[in-house]
C-alpha cells in the first residue's frame, strides 16, 4: 500500500516519498505569535499532524519544521500598544501555542525555529538575490523582490503570467496582504521606521527588519535544504505567501524549492465565515468552557476532507463525543491483556483510506462501520483486535477515550431556554413549552424531565 496525496503544484495524486532515500523533509508554515490560535488553525495543524503520523506509519523517517512567526507587523503593533518588548510578548503567546498543541495531541516539530533567531540567514538570502538580479534597494533602505525577473512566477496559484506586466512599480510592504489578481513586487527587508520602535536589525542595506515571505524560506533551507519534499499550509497562505516563497527560494538558489504543496482548506462556523466581529472566532480555551474535550475538537476537525470548507457546529462536538464514546465501550470489553498491533488487522481498510489523500471522512465511515460488526456480536472483540483499534487511534492522534463522563456545562442560553420552557409548563402554555423543546432539540441538548426538576444532556447524535 503507498501513501498518496493531492498536490497543489499540478493538481494530481502523487506518491509521498523521501527524495534522499532517507528522510521525508517537509515545512509547514505556523502561528504568528500575537494571540491565542483558533480553531481554524488548528484545523490546518490537525491535518498536518496526521500527514505526519500516516507517513510514519509507513515506515518513513520524517524531520517535521514548522516555524514561529515573531516578527512582523502584527507582532510589532501589537506589543507596542501593551507596553512590552517584541521578546516578552511574542514568548507569551508561544506558550500559549504550545499549551493548546499538547492539549490536542499534536505532534511537535523536530525543529521549531523563530524568524528573530534566524535574521542572519534571511540577510544571506536577500544578498544571494541582490547578487543574482533578483531584487533591488529602494530609496528608504528597503529591498524588494522583483517579480517580473522570474518567469515561473504564478505556477502554484495559477496566476496568468500576463498579469505581470513589465516594469510595473507597484510594491506591497505589508507582511500579510489582500489576494490581488494582479502580482506585484515584494518586500524582503523593511527600513526602519518609527512605529517599529526598538525593533530593528543591522543589515548591509540598513537598519530593519525582514519581509514575511523571506523569513519562511530562510528558515527551511536552515533544516531541510535548498530543495525538500513538501511544504504545507492552509489554502489562503498560497498566494501571495507560498507563491513567493518559490519565486525568491528558486531565484536565489536556481533549484527547485519544494516538490509537493499540501493545503488545508477553511473552517466554517455554522455555514460561515469565522472572525471577531461575528464572536465566533474560537479558540481551544472556548471549546473547553462549553464543556467537550480536546480529543472531541481534534474529531470534530478531522471529520471532513481536507481539501473541502468544513463547516464547524456544536452539534459536530456532540457526535464526536458519541464517537469517542463508543470507541471506549468497546475497548473496556475486550481483554485486558496488554498487547502491541503489528498491523492494524481488521482496521486496515481504515488505514488505506487515510493513505489515499488523507480520505477522513471515508475512514470514519469505515472505522465505525467496523466497530458496528464488533458491537452486534458478529465479531468476537479480543486482545489482538484492542491493540489493532489502539495503534489505529494512535495514527489519528487519539488517545484512547475513557468512559469516565465529561462534566456537562450548559451553556447560559441553552440553560435559559430550558427555565423557559419550566415557565411555560407551569403555566400550562403546552404549544409554548413544545417550541421551546423544539430549540433545545435543534441546538443538540436533550431535557430529561421529572417531579423533581430536570437535566440536560448533549445529545449524541449519529457517530461520524
Amino acid at each position: 500500500m503507498s501513501f498518496r496525496l493531492h498536490n497543489t503544484l499540478g493538481g494530481a495524486k502523487e506518491t509521498v516519498f523521501a527524495a534522499d532515500g532517507r528522510t521525508l523533509r517537509f515545512y509547514c508554515c505556523g502561528p504568528t505569535v500575537y494571540g491565542p490560535a483558533h480553531i481554524g488553525n488548528f484545523r490546518t495543524f490537525a491535518v498536518q499532524d496526521v500527514f505526519r503520523r500516516v507517513a510514519e506509519a509507513h515506515g518513513l523517517a520524517t524531520c517535521h519544521v514548522r516555524n514561529l512567526t515573531d516578527v512582523d507587523d502584527k507582532t510589532i503593533r501589537q506589543s507596542q500598544a501593551e507596553g512590552t518588548t517584541l521578546a516578552a510578548f511574542c514568548a507569551h503567546w508561544t506558550e500559549r501555542f504550545h499549551r493548546d498543541c499538547a492539549a490536542l495531541n499534536l505532534l511537535p516539530p523536530h525543529h521549531e525555529p523563530s524568524a528573530v533567531a534566524n535574521i542572519p540567514e534571511q540577510i544571506f538570502l536577500i544578498d544571494r538575490l541582490l547578487e543574482r538580479g533578483h531584487a533591488y534597494r529602494a530609496e528608504d533602505g528597503s529591498v524588494y523582490f522583483n517579480v517580473a525577473s522570474f518567469p515561473a512566477y504564478g505556477r502554484l496559484s495559477g496566476l496568468d503570467r500576463r498579469e505581470l506586466r513589465p516594469g510595473a512599480v507597484a510594491r506591497e510592504t505589508a507582511d500579510e496582504y489582500a489576494t490581488r489578481e494582479q502580482a506585484a513586487d515584494f518586500v524582503l527587508w523593511k527600513a526602519h521606521k518609527p512605529a517599529d520602535g526598538p525593533n530593528a536589525w543591522a543589515s548591509p542595506w540598513g537598519r530593519g527588519r525582514p519581509g514575511w515571505h523571506i523569513e519562511c524560506s530562510a528558515m527551511a533551507m536552515r533544516y531541510l535544504g535548498e530543495s525538500f519534499d513538501l511544504h504545507s499550509g492552509g489554502v489562503d497562505l498560497i498566494f501571495p505567501h507560498h507563491e513567493n516563497e518559490i519565486a525568491q527560494s528558486e531565484a536565489a538558489t536556481g533549484q527547485p524549492f519544494v516538490r509537493h504543496w499540501l493545503h488545508v482548506a477553511h473552517l466554517l462556523v455554522d455555514g460561515g465565515k469565522m472572525s471577531k466581529s461575528l464572536g465566533n472566532l474560537y479558540t481551544l480555551d472556548d471549546i473547553v468552557a462549553r464543556g467537550h474535550t480536546p480529543a472531541e475538537l481534534r474529531l470534530a476537525l478531522l471529520s471532513g476532507h481536507y481539501r473541502q470548507p468544513l463547516n464547524f457546529t456544536w452539534n459536530s462536538l456532540h457526535a464526536a463525543r458519541a464517537a469517542l464514546t463508543r470507541i471506549a465501550r468497546l475497548l473496556v470489553s475486550a481483554p485486558s491483556d496488554a498487547k502491541s498491533a503489528a498491523d492494524f488487522g481488521p482496521f486496515s481498510e481504515v488505514f488505506a483510506a487515510l493513505s489515499d489523500d488523507l480520505n477522513t471522512p471515508h475512514a470514519l465511515g469505515v472505522l465505525f462501520g467496523t466497530l458496528e460488526s464488533f458491537e452486534r456480536g458478529r465479531r468476537p472483540f479480543a486482545a489482538d483486535e484492542a491493540a489493532n483499534l489502539r495503534a489505529l487511534l494512535g495514527v489519528w492522534g487519539i488517545p484512547p477515550p475513557s468512559l469516565e463522563a465529561a462534566p456537562v456545562i450548559v451553556p447560559p442560553e441553552i440553560r435559559a431556554l430550558a427555565e423557559a420552557r419550566q415557565s411555560a409548563r407551569a403555566r400550562r402554555d403546552w404549544a409554548e413549552a413544545d417550541a421551546l423543546r423544539a430549540q433545545l432539540t435543534a441546538a443538540g441538548w436533550a431535557l430529561r424531565e421529572s417531579a423533581d426538576g430536570y437535566d440536560m444532556r448533549p445529545v449524541s447524535g449519529e457517530s461520524p
